[in-house]
Parts: structure tokens; sequence; C-alpha cells
């Protein structure tokens, strides 16, 4: 039998291809990231867009709200991941962060982490009251790791998942289950 859901909201927009999305915990907001280069950000109230701008002219293959910093991360298709203040669009960060496509970017519930993960098979950790410095670097599938996810009730392991068709769990302190 099919899973019936009622539909709450519709946010209705015309665009390129939607890469990502992601909800603001606090605001009526949805982020979005798009092969076209652009994110924006929607009050799905009103259906207003609140902001919208270029981050690059590679596609952002995802793109996520980091609240308590007021902050959005983005991987784009340059290897690069870029942190802006999503209040000014202001550039906080930017650098290049792996050797190949970065997948997806995660950002940790309580420390101030941002996992990332890539064709190029590996997952890196970076923290943000560091510099942005890469804190551990996990390695072990055979191919491109294409998503995470941390668990949220125990915030020390995280999953991933990749096309050697396998899915891991990991610890924050390194090495995989």
């Amino acid at each position: 039998m099919p899973l019936k859901l009622d539909i709450k909201k519709r946010l209705i927009s015309r665009s390129v291809r939607v890469k990502s999305v992601d909800l603001h915990p606090q605001n009526p907001w949805i982020l979005v990231g798009l092969y076209s280069g652009n994110v924006n950000i929607y009050n799905y109230n009103t259906q207003a867009t609140v902001k919208s701008f270029e981050v690059c002219n590679h596609p952002c293959r995802c793109a996520r709200f980091i609240p308590r910093k007021q902050w959005i991360v983005v991987c784009t298709d340059d290897k690069m991941i870029r942190v802006f203040n999503y209040n000014t669009m202001e550039r906080i960060k930017g650098w290049e962060c792996h050797m190949d496509y970065i997948r997806k970017v995660c950002v940790h519930p309580t420390f101030p982490y941002v996992l990332s993960c890539s064709d190029d098979m590996t997952i890196k950790c970076w923290d943000w009251d560091k510099n942005w410095s890469m804190v551990s670097n996990f390695e072990g599938h055979q191919h491109y790791v294409m998503d995470l996810a941390i668990n949220q009730r125990d915030t020390n392991t995280f999953a991933s998942a990749s096309l050697d068709k396998t899915i891991k769990i990991w610890g924050l302190t390194g090495g995989s289950t």
C-alpha cells in the first residue's frame, strides 16, 4: 500500500537543476544549491527570495546552513568549499579541499565541524574553530563517496555511502567499522 503524505507548503520557483536543499531550523527558509553555481535562500511561507548570489561558475553540489554561526557552507565542482555569512553574503573562507568532485558537506550538530566527501574516495573533517583546518581524513572506500549522515543519537559517529556498494560507520576519532 503506497504511503500518502500531505503537502503542508509548496514552494514553486523556476530554476536550473537543483542539486541540494536544506531547511533552516529557526527561520522559514530553504537553502537551494543550483547546478548554475548559484545558491538561493527562499522564505517558504511568503515564497519570496531572501538571498540569491553566485558562488562560482561551477555546479554547487551541496549547500548547508550553519545556523549557530549564521553561515552557509557550499561545496562546488571546482573541488572547493566556501563559507558565507548568510546575512551579509560576506565570504568567510574558501579553499580547495579534495582532489576530485565534492559530493556532500554535512554540519556537525554540536562540534565546530563540517564533514565533506568526494569522488577522491575520502571523507575529511574540517574545524572552523581552527581556521578550517582538516582535523581528520577518513579513507577506506574503493569508489566515490556519495553521501554522509551524522548519527543524531551518538554524534561521535557518522555513516558514509559509496559507489563501492558499501555503507561504513565511522568514529570521529578515526576508523570505520
